[in-house]
């Protein structure tokens, strides 16, 4: 058994992930050199030090060949997310955009967790290789999200995530044998919408930048834009639409993608969580629009394209925007809130509570009136028709209460800094959730991150992380005891 401190694995694998995002960095160089853009040496310069680093790491930790523990994955999974967005912040900091350190990190952050807040204003001016960079921190920052979520989170049993262990004792629910296969196989899968996506906004009018950039965040729900006015920039509803369809499509289990192709599409529709995640989303949309039809739009189809695009936007974390909906009225902007707490599945890119805890949170609370009515009844709570092991309910109500607790803290802290109360509650919440934009005049939709104190940014940074993470899988690191063998 390896030592907790024993870092030689954990620094071997980080160091094959910096190799990864070198050659990343790669493409936005090519494309800035083909635009004639000086950037190009911005980020070759980054590559090769990010190359360097990551090639020092692999070659000195080589000859390790302990299996990683199970405490040694808590350290490997917080340190690669801390540690890859502080390289990735590199080209931002060095480009012509003027931007701090704090400011690029906060970036980079954003995009590997697939947040969406930015500090970029201009972008339609901005040059194509930061733009193609952001768009590709997402999309490598979704499918890092989905592997760690089906391959780790399960076997570190974080916050009820042992219902979706992959080895289960059934042989006919194993999906694909091995760990590395089934990350192989939702490659292909998580790739190949990419690719649907890409002709379907090309077939829709997008150029061809635009629609590689915008089909990389939207498939990672990431909501990065090559534009200051989002989505809402093109004003067609067939975009929109294509947008929407890929939004659910990302936020729904990659596992089951692999299912609905071996044994069709039945596996998708039969399982609870997206029955649930689609209730949700067509109750909000609903709402929404009879809201946005009372009270002045006249257009009951105007107003059902305005509620479904920024509902699903926001409910799934994407953070997309077709209009500015702090101007819509007392009742949606509690709504946009709320909503913004859910996310999506299991194993998909979204941020959030997730579906699958407020599913447990719906039966233990039903359970308990249950029992208040049958004191000597026997009660069991099902997920996806099998019983929930008694263990996962206080995991996840754990998880909630941390979920919550932070939120709140998180708050308080942007509020000590100066903040006004609608920035600071939904600024803390859009990072802790991984939305993207927040409410308001300053960090609301048609705003942006930038007027924010370097200190908020750092503080918003590590929500980010907290959030994408699933709380437990970093704040375990800070108890003492952890550290003992």
């Amino acid at each position: 058994m390896g030592s907790v401190r024993d870092f030689r694995p954990i620094f071997l694998v980080i160091g094959i992930l910096l190799i990864t995002l070198s050659l990343a960095m790669m493409i936005p160089a090519i494309a800035d050199g083909i635009a004639s853009n000086p950037d190009w040496q911005v980020f070759l310069a980054a590559a090769l030090f990010s190359l360097f680093l990551g090639g020092c790491l692999t070659l000195v930790n080589r000859s390790s060949k302990t299996v990683i523990t199970v405490r040694q994955a808590f350290v490997l999974t917080t340190f690669s997310w801390i540690i890859i967005p502080a390289f990735a912040a590199l080209p931002f900091v060095f480009s012509d955009l003027g931007l701090s350190y704090a400011d690029a990190y906060f970036e980079a952050m954003s995009g590997l967790t697939t947040t969406g807040s930015t500090v970029i204003s201009g972008l339609d001016n901005a040059p194509p290789g930061i733009l193609l960079w952001r768009a590709l921190l997402q999309w490598l920052g979704g499918i890092g999200i989905i592997v760690t979520a089906i391959a780790i989170l399960p076997l570190l049993q974080v916050g009820g995530m042992q219902l979706f262990r992959t080895e289960s004792s059934d042989q006919s629910e194993k999906v694909l044998p091995r760990a590395a296969e089934l990350a192989g196989a939702i490659f292909l899968v998580y790739f190949g919408l990419t690719v649907i996506n890409f002709f379907a906004y090309w077939a829709a009018g997008m150029t061809l930048f635009q629609s590689v950039c915008h089909s990389m965040t939207t498939i990672a729900t990431g909501g990065f834009s090559t534009l200051d006015a989002s989505i809402g920039h093109f004003n067609s509803p067939t975009i929109e639409g294509i947008s929407t369809v890929f939004m659910i499509l990302g936020s729904l289990p990659f596992v089951l993608y692999l299912q609905a192709v071996r044994g069709g599409f039945k596996a998708l529709l039969k399982d609870t969580q997206v029955r649930w995640f689609l209730g949700i989303a067509f109750c909000a949309t609903l709402a929404l629009t009879g809201w946005l039809w009372a009270n002045g739009d006249g257009n009951l189809g105007h107003s059902l394209r305005l509620a479904s695009f920024n509902a699903i936007s926001v409910m799934t974390g994407t953070g997309y925007s077709s209009a500015d909906f702090n101007l819509w009225g007392a009742f949606a902007l509690p709504l946009f809130t709320l909503i913004m707490f859910v996310g999506g599945c299991t194993g998909a890119t979204t941020g959030g509570i997730k579906v699958f805890r407020i599913q447990v949170l719906y039966g233990t609370a039903r359970m308990q009136l249950l029992k208040l009515i049958q004191p000597h009844g026997m009660f069991t709570m099902k997920f996806n028709g099998r019983p929930v092991p008694e263990e996962v309910p206080a995991a996840v109500m754990g998880f909630f209460f941390l979920f919550i607790l932070g939120f709140g803290l998180v708050s308080l802290v942007l509020s000590l800094m100066g903040l006004d109360y609608v920035t600071s509650i939904s600024g803390a919440a859009t990072a802790i959730s991984n939305v993207g934009p927040g409410l308001g005049d300053i960090i609301g939709p048609h705003g942006n991150f930038q007027p924010l104190p370097d200190a908020a940014k750092w503080v918003l940074s590590f929500a980010m992380l907290i959030g994408r993470l699933e709380l437990f899988t970093i704040l375990v690191l800070l108890v003492p005891h952890f550290w003992r063998d």
